[in-house]
Formats: C-alpha cells, sequence, structure tokens
C-alpha cells in the first residue's frame, strides 16, 4: 500500500490535517504580524528590529518552561482529548490576534505569539506520539514523511498568505484575522475525527513543577543510549536549520540580488526539496525504519552546503531581480539546485530519525522522550540563533556561513556516527544490498514483533546476512562462519550487529562453543538470532543437509522457529556459481531480483532438522 494510501484512512487522515493546517497557522500569523510591524505601523528601523528578534524568543520560550509538562500530559491522558483542548485554546488566540491585527495592537500580538507556542509545545509530544499507535511498524516512516511533508509545505503556504494578506492596502489586518480565525476553526472541526488514542501511562504521578520534572525528562530521554544519540541528531538538525534559514533573506539580497519574490522562491525550494525527500525515504527504507539513510542525509547536507558557498561566494553582479529574471542569470539553476537537494536530504536525514525515536522507545514513555527532544531542539535554535549572529559580527557573509555550518555537519555526523555505529553500519549495509540486489519481501508479517525466536534461512552467497538485515523488521543476531565474520568493512557491520562468529569443531572448539553460549544468551534476553543451517555456501544452488546445530540450540532452550528462504541469489553477486577467485569481474547477474520469504513461527516441539529442511525447501521452491 502507498503511504498516500493513509490520506483516505480516518485513523491518519483527521490527524494528518489538523497537524498541517496548525502549521499553516502558526507560520500565517508570524508573517502577518511581521509585515504590520515593518510595513503598515510606521515603526523606525529600531523598532522593527526590536520586535521581529523579540518574536522568536517569545515563540521558543515555552518549549523550555512546559514541553516537560506536555509530555506528561500526553502519556497520562488520552490524547485526542488533548489535541482538541489545543484547538480551541488556538482559535481563541486567533480571536485576540484578530483583535490585535485590526486594533494594531503589536504588544497583544507578541502576547498571542507566546501563546502560539505553548499551543505548539503541548501539540508537539502528541504530534510524534500517536503516530506509532495509529500506524503499524511498516506504515511508520511513510507516516512520518507525509506529517513532515505537510508540515513544509503548510508552513511555506501560510508564510506566503500571511505576507500577502497584510499588505493588501487599508484591510490587510481583516483579511488575515478572517483567515487565521477560519483555519483554527476547520482545524478543530478536522480534530472531532481523529480516533481515540488511549493514555499510555495512566497510572503517571504528574508534577507541576517545570524545572524538576524537565530534569527528569530530560534524564529520561538520554537512558537509551541510541535513542538520545538520534535525538541529539533532531536537534543538531534543527541547528543546521535555523543557521541556513536565518541567512537566506540576507543572502537572497546580496548574493542573489533578489528581490522578495526571490526570497520566497528560495524558500520555496528548501521546503519543496524536504517535503520530496520525506516522502522518498518510505520508497528507500522499504516501509521499514531504515536509519542507513541518515549517513546519506548528513553527506547530502555538507556536499550541497559546501557546493552552495562555491555556488555564489560574493555578491551579486546585478540588483533588484524577481524571481524569473533571477533564474535566467548564469549559474542560477546550480543554486537552484543546491538549495532543492539541501532540503531532500534534509528529509533523508530527519524522518528516519523521527522513526527510530518513535519505534525504539517505550510507549509509555514515548511522549516524554518526544518533550525532551523538544527541549533540546529549543536549546540547539536558541545557540544557532547566537552562532549566526556570532559570525555576522565577525564579518562573515552568508555564503561563509553556509560554508560553517556545512563543515561543522560533518564534525557533528562523525561524533554521532562514532557514538552510535549502528548508523554508520546501516548506512554501509543499505548502499551495498541496494546497489547489488532488488528485493522483494513476502510474509515479514510473520516475524513475531516482541519476544525471542530462532530465525532458519537456507545460505546461498556472502552477502546473505546483510540481505536479512537490510530486511527484517527487527534487529537479528547473525550465527557466521568466522572467516566470513573477519572479511575487512563487512567486520566493521558484522560486529555493530552483534553477528556470533562460529566455527567448525574440528577447526576451533573453543569458537565453537562461545558461538552456542552467546546464541542461549541473546535468545534469553528475548532476541532474534538467525543461523543457516547448511553451515555454508550451496556449492550447486540446492539446499545442503541441515546440521544439528538448531535441535541443540532448542533443546537448550525451546523458542519459536521461523522458517525462511532466500531465492534467486544463485549466480548472483557472490555466490559460488561464477569462483571470484577465477574471474576477476562480477558475476552475470549485477542488480538480480531476489525474495525474501518469512514463514509462521513453529513451536520448537513440533520442528526437528529434517522437518525445517523440508519447510524452506518448500518456501524457497523452483527459484535458486
Amino acid at each position: 500500500m502507498s503511504q498516500f494510501a493513509l490520506l483516505g484512512r480516518r485513523r491518519f487522515a483527521p490527524f494528518f490535517w489538523t497537524q498541517a493546517l496548525g502549521a499553516f497557522n502558526d507560520s500565517a500569523f508570524r508573517n502577518a504580524m511581521v509585515m504590520l510591524a515593518a510595513f503598515q505601523m510606521g515603526l523606525s528601523d529600531h523598532e522593527v528590529g526590536l520586535y521581529t528578534n523579540l518574536a522568536p524568543a517569545l515563540f521558543i520560550l515555552p518549549f523550555f518552561l512546559f514541553s516537560a509538562t506536555a509530555g506528561q500530559l500526553a502519556e497520562k491522558f488520552e490524547k485526542t482529548r488533548i489535541i482538541r483542548f489545543v484547538k480551541l485554546f488556538e482559535i481563541a488566540a486567533m480571536a485576540l490576534a484578530a483583535y490585535g491585527f485590526i486594533g494594531h495592537h503589536l504588544l497583544l500580538l507578541l502576547v498571542v505569539l507566546f501563546m502560539m507556542g505553548i499551543h505548539s509545545t503541548v501539540f508537539g509530544p502528541i504530534k510524534y506520539a500517536i503516530l506509532p499507535q495509529a500506524l503499524s511498524d511498516t506504515e511508520l516512516v511513510g507516516g512520518n514523511g507525509l506529517v513532515e511533508m505537510g508540515t513544509q509545505m503548510a508552513i511555506l503556504i501560510g508564510m506566503v498568505a500571511g505576507n500577502a494578506l497584510m499588505l493588501i492596502a487599508g484591510i490587510g489586518p481583516h483579511f488575515s484575522a478572517a483567515l487565521t480565525i477560519g483555519v483554527a476553526i476547520v482545524g478543530y472541526l478536522a480534530s472531532r475525527f481523529i480516533p481515540p488514542a488511549p493514555a499510555t501511562a495512566p497510572h503517571l504521578k504528574f508534577s507541576w513543577n517545570p524545572f524538576t520534572e524537565t530534569v527528569r525528562v530530560l534524564r529520561i530521554t538520554r537512558e537509551d543510549h541510541a535513542v538520545f544519540n538520534a535525538v541529539l541528531g533532531i536537534s543538531w538538525f534543527w541547528f543546521f536549520g535555523t543557521v541556513l534559514v536565518a541567512q537566506l533573506p540576507l543572502y537572497t539580497r546580496v548574493n542573489l540580488g533578489g528581490d522578495g519574490s526571490v526570497n520566497t522562491l528560495v524558500l520555496t525550494l528548501f521546503s519543496i526539496g524536504t517535503g520530496v525527500g520525506a516522502l522518498l525515504c518510505e520508497k528507500m527504507s522499504c516501509k521499514r525504519v531504515e536509519i542507513g539513510l541518515v549517513p546519506l542525509g548528513a553527506f547530502g547536507l555538507t556536499a550541497f552546503g559546501v557546493d552552495l558557498f562555491l555556488a555564489r561566494p560574493g555578491a551579486a553582479p546585478l540588483r533588484g531581480l524577481d524571481w524569473l529574471a533571477f533564474l535566467h542569470v548564469a549559474g542560477s539553476l546550480r543554486i537552484v539546485l543546491d538549495l532543492t537537494l539541501i532540503g531532500v536530504f534534509a528529509g533523508f536525514y530527519v524522518v528516519p530519525l523521527f522513526a527510530f525515536v518513535q519505534a525504539r522507545t517505550l510507549r509509555d514513555r514515548l511522549s516524554r522522550v518526544i518533550a525532551g527532544n523538544n527541549i533540546l531542539n529549543a536549546l540547539l535554535i536558541v545557540i544557532a540563533s547566537v552562532f549566526g549572529l556570532a559570525l555576522d559580527t565577525l564579518g562573515f557573509g552568508a555564503p561563509q556561513i553556509f560554508l560553517v555550518a556545512a563543515l561543522l555537519n560533518v564534525i557533528v555526523a562523525v561524533y554521532i556516527f562514532t557514538l552510535v555505529p549502528e548508523f554508520l553500519m546501516r548506512f554501509i549495509t543499505w548502499v551495498l544490498v541496494n546497489t547489488l540486489y532488488r528485493i522483494r519481501v513476502d510474509g515479514m508479517q510473520n516475524l513475531p514483533e516482541e519476544g525471542p525466536a530462532l530465525l532458519v534461512c537456507n545460505h546461498v552467497s556472502f552477502m546473505d546476512p546483510l540481505i536479512l538485515m537490510a530486511n527484517l523488521r527487527r534487529p537479528a543476531r547473525f550465527v557466521m562462519y568466522y572467516k566470513i565474520f573477519r572479511i575487512p568493512v563487512l567486520h566493521f557491520v558484522f560486529k555493530t550487529a552483534k553477528a556470533i562468529p562460529i566455527a567448525g569443531l574440528k577447526e576451533d572448539p573453543a569458537i565453537l562453543h562461545r558461538a552456542f553460549e552467546e546464541v542461549d544468551a541473546a535468545l534469553a534476553e528475548g532476541e532474534l538470532v538467525c543461523i543457516f543451517p547448511e553451515g555454508g555456501l550451496t556449492k550447486d544452488g540446492q539446499i545442503a543437509r541441515f546440521r544439528p546445530g538448531v535441535e541443540k540450540i532448542l533443546q537448550r532452550r525451546p523458542v519459536p522457529v521461523v522458517p525462511m528462504a532466500l531465492r534467486g541469489l544463485w549466480g548472483s553477486v557472490w555466490s559460488r556459481r561464477d569462483s571470484m577467485l577465477r574471474r576477476a569481474r562480477l558475476p552475470r547477474r549485477f542488480r538480480a531480483r531476489v525474495e525474501l520469504v518469512v514463514d509462521a513461527p513453529k513451536p520448537a516441539a513440533q520442528v526437528d532438522t529434517a522437518v525445517l529442511q523440508d519447510r524452506v525447501e518448500v518456501l524457497r521452491g523452483d527459484m535458486a
């Protein structure tokens, strides 16, 4: 099913439109307020600068003050009711904004801006915690991609609408007031159709102290090492994006020589790129939470950030260009491509991180982890603003700031991927598997969602463990021949994936004994363990006799057994049909079509070596 089919499902569509309309209204209100202050109230440049710099601080402040409280609310109470109260709060805020627009009460509008910050603070933990309740694991990446795309498009359209309506001579404030109130009401009506989302921690002891609870939420966020580093990655994304977007108005005027329409074009390119990247995540990850896309996204942010600096490092030769004239200037298409691809790779970067946090965090604390994420995001946004101002004070132009941010991205990415090698391991696996094969998976719903299980599969090529790693919904521990485990480059992948090396009894009894101990320990911890019972690669494309190691494992730890079969690998890259030792060329079936078939789990008492071999042979069929 395509991710767009979710827009026709009640469990997703009402939430999607509620979220998108809220993002639209937030953007439209903020931009209308800026246009009112800058062009309709006769304020001095100093006064305009004061208000426009104060506005972001007021919007961010509630994230520091109330995120922890919002996380508790989302855990303890039914989420849909909270969403409806938040949307009613938005209607009240927009009613005050209407009075402020029409009466030119800028201080009142700043109060409303603070209220909208509270609105976003309370909605944030619900926004990402409700998706795992409404969507299956295979829909999580697609759902996050749609939400990210919808948010980007809503912010962009809201910005254009807020700017354009407020600048209508004489009646701009009235139109802006009508728009924001109307959208808030429609958003509330959409929220009425969101299905119930039960509390995940109804017995949670609520704390009203925002300071002690903030410390507690951040402590919870740090408990899972991998999740916390994913949160740091998301926060870095907001730092990078804040630095980039803050420089765009000056970059547009000085380096691109454009007017306001070019600034709108630049923001549009970035937003569309991010939306496209978010949507592509589902297809590129084959509906799995594929954190291997994160290093790809980080690479793209740096590569195209550096190229954006190289494309136009100095001032534009012409000034006052509209968007159409700008597109006809030499070198402009390169800048257009850079801005769009920065957005695309931003989508590759942030969507898998959000999905990873949702998938790896326990449901009864996910909202609080998202709240901790929002606190850190707000902190990094403030730091990014100070960082940009500091570089500007030092005389850096917008292109130079882009370059510094792009190079810093390398340092941060290396730091995060060093702390959590799983990100880089998944990237290597994703690149290798998707470069060499075209894979179709059948029966993945048969893989147990939780608890231990022993996976058994036929063994055709050296790439079998990587193919399975890239396609199984849950991490699995692979038992593999110790010499394959030690292959350069792949050794990093296998070690990071906690593969279990094994050897024959005559070859190294110590490795063999240690392997069985590790298998039993992994199953005792509730993990998946995958073995290739043939004990080696097939030499003729047929399934060799299964060895008795399976029975030895099950005698000690009787867990469910999941038969699996790989089809279409014989004769592909690194199978034994073409000897890689005698032929210095790629085998004839590069980019082979491969299938992975997963059967329903079998109770340990009902299987033995012969039964499993027969079942795997049936699953594989004639497609060797």
